[in-house]
């Protein structure tokens, strides 16, 4: 079983496509689809509890606003499935997603393939190096891994631990995620705060790291900081 954790907030518009996309995969690998609610504002919740009526595989959950973080960390902890991905509300996968995932899987902790975009004049095949999103995971990989609550940037410090851990990977030459330009998303603009507040944390991982760690975490800084400035 595949267990898909998606968090939802103020997401009505991209809603059906996300869900559809899940739904619609080309696998006989069962599927669980936990969609998280974080006190969104719209109606989306309401879509989402029509949807579980209808299929026994949707799970929905609804907590007081508490953040991305706190979303994925209760899907994490009613998910069952031996293999574990994360989809953005906003966004879609490809029918063969799962499949292709699961064909590249063997003999290793976690599978990395990268991503599009729709409108034409931007690359279509991409790779993003910290996103918990177009992975696949063996829930073993990542058990008792949770995102830090209550702060923006937290995918990068799941991804560190997760390169921590020794996981192994594989990495694909496709491009089956398809990443939807949300001008409403935390992640938009350039946040100053959210960003010192990310190094002040791979800082503070830097010092308690061996060599191994504080090569990935130096590696991961230097990125990333290069990756804000051209933002």
């Amino acid at each position: 079983m595949i267990s898909f954790i998606v968090p939802i907030y103020n997401a009505h518009p991209y809603l059906v496509r996300c869900i559809e996309s899940i739904l619609m995969q080309d696998t006989n690998e069962p599927i669980q689809l936990i969609v998280v609610d974080d006190g969104s504002t719209d109606d989306g919740l309401s879509l989402l509890q029509a949807y579980a009526r209808m299929y026994p595989n949707i799970e929905v959950y609804a907590q007081h606003h508490s953040g991305q973080s706190a979303a994925r960390n209760l899907g994490l902890s009613h998910a069952k499935g031996e293999y574990i991905a994360f989809v953005d509300a906003d966004d879609c996968i490809k029918e063969d997603w799962c499949q292709t995932h699961l064909n590249a899987i063997k003999g290793v902790d976690y599978v990395q393939s990268g991503y599009f975009r729709e409108r034409p004049f931007l690359p279509k095949n991409r790779y993003q190096f910290t996103s918990p999103c177009m992975r696949l995971y063996r829930s073993q990989a990542i058990a008792g891994m949770r995102f830090p609550e209550g702060m923006i940037y937290e995918d990068v410090l799941f991804s560190i631990e997760l390169w921590l851990r020794n996981a192994s990977c594989r990495m694909i030459p496709y491009a089956g995620y398809g990443y939807i330009e949300n001008p409403d998303s935390t992640t938009s603009t350039r946040r100053p705060e959210a960003e010192q507040q990310l190094f002040k944390a791979l800082k503070e991982k830097l010092t308690q790291a061996n060599l191994r760690g504080k090569m990935i975490i130096l590696y991961t800084i230097i990125r990333l900081k290069l990756h804000f400035k051209r933002s």
